[in-house]
């Protein structure tokens, strides 16, 4: 039996394309390309991170990754823009089913696990209208080990004192929930964009297009 709901937190719960309204306020017209761009690089960064062993927070990622996206989109970023930009990702909004649908599993353990530092998701998290839903909050920063390699998910799993299988797992980035499904996790692939499975032997349990696919699991 599935004894805890295990949520990622960017682009399953929490929409990180919202931050292109603060974008717009300072730089008009700009804020999808900036967006995009921050979005594409803060996962490019973290991903090479990993690759060549060299660990860096989130935040500073997230902070290298927007300096870069406001240079490649031709936009001036002062101190001021750009404090007000990384606090923008501290106040993400939730997609608009995730309230009701969480607070329809309360008789489940809910948890997000992110690659977020510390710094960023617990704020992100408490801010939000879904703070006292989530009964625990875990970053990958506790192991400095970006999922989506297994010592990520092992990390969460220890901290859970959970089975494998007494674990599912919500991402609706690819390689999330390809690497939660590699570790052996049950998962639930959160699809919001429609996107094309990928060619892989390693896929997802379920695939849903929203949370709300999640109450077939109470």
């Amino acid at each position: 039996m599935v004894k805890a709901f295990v949520f990622d937190a960017y682009g399953t719960l929490f929409d990180v394309h919202s931050v292109k309204e603060e974008c717009n306020k300072w730089f008009p017209e700009k804020g999808d390309a900036i967006s995009t761009t921050w979005r594409e690089k803060q996962l490019n960064y973290f991903f090479l991170r990993q690759l060549m062993e060299r660990y860096e927070p989130f935040d500073q990622i997230t902070r290298e990754s927007l300096r870069y996206a406001c240079k490649a989109n031709g936009a001036q970023l002062t101190e001021e823009s750009e404090q007000a930009l990384m606090e923008a990702y501290l106040n993400l909004e939730l997609f608009e089913e995730v309230g009701e649908i969480l607070s329809q599993l309360n008789d489940k353990r809910l948890v997000v696990f992110s690659n977020g530092s510390p710094g960023m998701i617990d704020p992100l998290v408490g801010r939000s209208d879904i703070s006292g839903n989530i009964d625990e909050v875990l970053s990958a920063d506790g192991i400095k080990q970006y999922k989506p390699v297994p010592a990520a998910y092992y990390y969460a799993q220890q901290e859970l004192g959970l089975e494998k299988e007494e674990i599912l797992f919500m991402s609706s980035n690819p390689w999330d929930i390809t690497g939660a499904s590699s570790y052996g996790f049950h998962t639930a692939w959160i699809n919001r964009k429609g996107l094309q499975r990928e060619e892989f032997d390693i896929q997802p349990e379920v695939e849903y297009d929203d949370l709300k696919g999640l109450l077939e699991w109470k």
